[in-house]
């Protein structure tokens, strides 16, 4: 069967299932939910990542909101099986051993797309090059450039091992795996008996790479001065008389080295295609916007709901649009299981005292300064005002900051400060070690999802998609996906007009007073003097957002315009 699979598709992390702990957050989360949607629609695709034995980390959390990081130990062996080849990369001179881990993604039909996970915690390697797939996104720039080469030449080589050999397309989930492109290169030089590649080579590879851009913070476009490269590769005569494709300013990017060897390179969303071709002029920027697994993100009381009136909703995602016909009470009833059980969770972690008759606000991302996770408490008068004369509510928190990220840890403790600005008006829960199961928890529980990243930093953002599928509407700024799928007082509520200079967006100081404006005089208005409004909010929700914002459609958009194009 190995030689059907014609579509490769490269992740740096791939979000399978919470006790398989290869994923850091939106990245990862997206890949799994696209596999399972190729695996759904018999996508003849295969996937390949990095094993990360030691996870990303596991969240502790202080009184005061100070972040620790624990590894992440997991049996491997009880989850991926192991195959048989091996290969080889040189890194720093040296020959590093390479094996593979399996594991198959089932979709609803029957159909199995194979995920490898490389690994090089092998004897025969030193007990650096060992850990070099032990954590996702540790170490210096040499252990993550080295890490590169693994999952991108080594990805390659893996999947020639393992009888691949008429792939097709190969999709760049982002730059990381990027020089894969260097190892097609190499391919087709041999295959034309040349000692390196040249630009006919150049156009042959051109033809198979696909690259999907998912951030405008520089932090994600990795680069590595060309001293280190020649350190990790060793002297490559390509890199030399490729300059124009492989350098960008003296420096190898990854980003740029994905758009000179793509055929097709898209962002994740519209909003995010107009802020990519502005940060990558002549390039052409296509934008296909993310989607959520649906049969993976709807809670167990929506799925009993839309089996009884939507049946073939794990088939076709497009059917949800059907959920106006299901009663009002019907979706209530869903919701309040939904809420109960995240009121449980919250109570029992963290000992908050919460109520499922209160409305609750969501919000669970990655911790990070753009991400702006305390603008709701900018004033706390106001809010408290709001709370006494308007209607109570209490919100539940969640994200990990990265390691290395001091603004986003510094941002988690202003959030745990401000819980204790409340005491008894509005109670507050920030929830440890953010995870897909948590993520589903929350994210089907709460009665509103907040969402205020700085625009335009937010590329698309897929959380507010997952909530919709549980009837759960939005208040958020207009950036990301909700350029498309705010429809006011429809399928949720915008946070501003939106109507920003892309290239030099600002901290908006009223953002905090229009949340507040939206909050009080709109949403829990609504919430508490007309429930039936609020459900039909609710049953546009799932009904527009959620039949479209999935990756069935996503996949099937991936398939026109880049795969079998």
């Amino acid at each position: 069967m190995n030689h059907q699979r014609i579509i490769a598709y490269f992740s740096m992390e791939i979000g399978l299932e919470s006790a398989i702990p290869t994923y850091s957050g939106g990245l990862g989360v997206l890949a799994g939910d696209t596999i399972r949607a190729a695996a759904d629609m018999n996508v003849l695709m295969i996937a390949v990542t990095l094993l990360h034995r030691k996870g990303y980390f596991h969240q502790r959390l202080g009184p005061n909101g100070e972040q620790w990081e624990e590894p992440v130990e997991w049996v491997v062996e009880d989850f991926l099986k192991e195959m048989l080849p091996r290969v080889l990369v040189t890194l720093e001179g040296r020959s590093v051993h390479l094996r593979a881990w399996r594991y198959e993604v089932t979709g609803v039909n029957g159909f199995k797309i194979p995920v490898y996970f490389l690994d090089t915690d092998l004897p025969e390697n030193t007990e650096w090059d060992r850990g070099l797939t032990h954590r996702l996104y540790g170490g210096d720039q040499r252990y993550r450039l080295c890490q590169e080469v693994v999952l991108g030449i080594g990805g390659v080589r893996m999947l020639r091992a393992l009888g691949y050999e008429r792939i097709e397309r190969f999709h760049m989930n982002e730059g990381h795996s990027s020089l894969l492109a260097l190892e097609l290169l190499e391919e087709e030089a041999r295959k034309a008996e040349k000692p390196s590649p040249g630009f006919e080579e150049v156009e042959r590879v051109r033809e198979k790479c696909i690259f999907t851009t998912h951030t405008p913070v520089p932090a994600g476009h990795d680069q590595f001065s060309m001293d280190l490269v020649n350190q990790v590769l060793g002297y490559r005569e390509v890199l030399f008389n490729l300059k124009e494709v492989f350098c960008c300013e003296g420096l190898l990017n990854m980003t740029y080295l994905a758009l000179n060897l793509s055929r097709y390179i898209n962002g994740v969303a519209k909003r995010h295609g107009e802020v990519s071709r502005l940060m990558f002029a002549g390039y052409t920027i296509d934008a296909i916007t993310n989607g959520v697994h649906v049969a993976t993100w709807v809670s167990l009381p929506f799925e009993a709901l839309y089996d009884r009136y939507i049946p073939e909703w794990r088939q076709d995602n497009f059917s949800l649009r059907y959920a106006l016909s299901i009663p009002k009470e019907e979706i209530w009833k869903a919701h309040q299981e939904a809420k109960q059980q995240l009121i449980q969770r919250v109570n029992k972690e963290v000992g908050a005292e919460m109520e499922v008759e209160v409305f609750t606000i969501g919000f669970a991302r990655r911790a990070t300064p753009y991400k702006r996770g305390d603008l709701i408490f900018k004033d706390i008068e106001r809010l408290k005002h709001i709370a006494s004369n308007v209607g109570s509510f209490q919100m539940v928190f969640a994200g990990k900051a990265h390691p290395k990220d001091e603004g986003g840890k510094e941002l988690i403790r202003r959030i745990m400060h401000a819980k204790g600005e409340f005491k008894s008006n509005i109670k507050i829960a920030y929830l440890e070690n953010y995870d897909m199961e948590l993520g589903k928890i929350i994210t089907s529980g709460v009665d509103l999802w907040l969402n205020t990243p700085q625009p335009p930093m937010e590329a698309s953002g897929t959380s507010g998609m997952k909530a919709a599928l549980n009837g759960v509407p939005s208040l958020s700024v207009l950036d990301g996906w909700w350029m498309e799928g705010h429809i006011e007082g429809i399928t949720g509520w915008a946070i501003g007009e939106g109507k920003g200079d892309l290239q030099n967006e600002t901290h908006r100081p009223k953002d905090a007073e229009l949340l507040y404006d939206k909050l009080e005089h709109a949403i829990l208005p609504l919430f508490n003097q007309n429930r039936d409004g609020f459900i039909d909010v609710m049953r546009y929700a799932i009904a527009i957002n959620g039949s479209f914002f999935n990756t069935h459609r996503m996949i099937q958009e991936y398939v026109l315009k880049a795969y079998f194009r």
